[in-house]
């Protein structure tokens, strides 16, 4: 190892908040690009005959967005070593020899990040086994299920081990009121298993149409009893349109931000 390699090790590596922080950042560049690729595929292929029948083939549109992400950030990576995202919140990608990613490293980082965040990262199919219609109100109950890795990043690094979840979901709502509670039960090897226990409380300040952006204000509870801070308290907000949902909060316990997004396919 060489004094500059070794000075480079030691450099500071950013806390996982500002990960995610950046990682929003660059969402919210990325699915413009993605709206802009789909347009660009119906003016070339024309409406179809059905409302049923996508204008876009799926091999298609995922093609385009994989293309995309990885144009993005192999762009970005090799011309600085950032994203604008990265570059808002001081994140840098150096080799250890302090060089940008070439070409071949950034496309590795950018599919194994893709493969990680999808099936060879975590498996989590959720099954709808029972649905309430009422007046006013619709309520739920799901079954769900998750295979992928765990990692112990405690003081006594247990390291890794392959994890797996079963649980259940259920949840009532008015188009103004929102109450929901989940459990799992986790299997983890080595790291031991655990159970957890999530309860949710909404209110919509508005009421949207179908199509429309819905907004709710949330607070959940969680509690597991394996941490150290068994029971956290997290407020949050909702978005969601259509098939894609948003969500932002602040752990208060754990003083660390939150963040989700689902996209129904």
């Amino acid at each position: 190892m060489t004094p500059e390699s070794a000075s480079l090790n030691r450099l500071p590596s950013p806390p996982i908040w500002r990960h995610m922080l950046a990682m929003l950042y660059d969402l919210l560049l990325i699915l413009p690009l993605f709206m802009a690729a789909t347009a660009i595929w119906v003016a070339i292929l024309g409406p179809t005959d059905s409302i049923a029948e996508p204008t876009v083939p799926r091999v298609l549109q995922w093609a385009g967005w994989l293309l995309i992400v990885i144009l993005f950030f192999g762009i970005f990576w090799r011309r600085g070593g950032q994203t604008l995202g990265m570059q808002a919140w001081r994140i840098k990608l150096i080799t250890q020899s302090g060089e940008r990613p070439t070409w071949r490293q950034a496309l590795i980082r950018v599919v194994g990040a893709l493969l990680s965040a999808t099936c060879l990262g975590l498996i989590q199919p959720t099954w709808l086994a029972k649905r309430w219609y009422g007046h006013n109100y619709q309520a739920n109950v799901y079954l769900t299920g998750g295979l992928g890795t765990a990692t112990d990043r405690s003081v006594a690094g247990l390291g890794s081990d392959t994890a797996s979840f079963v649980g259940v979901m259920t949840d009532w709502e008015t188009r103004t009121l929102f109450v929901s509670y989940e459990a799992r039960f986790l299997e983890q090897g080595k790291l031991g298993n655990h159970s957890m226990h999530a309860a949710r409380v909404g209110w919509a300040p508005y009421t949207g149409d179908t199509g429309e952006l819905h907004t709710w204000l949330m607070l959940e509870v969680d509690h597991r009893k394996h941490f150290d801070n068994k029971t956290t308290v997290t407020p949050l907000l909702r978005f969601f349109k259509g098939p894609a949902l948003f969500e932002a909060g602040y752990n208060i316990t754990d003083s660390a931000p939150m963040f989700n997004f689902t996209y129904r396919f």
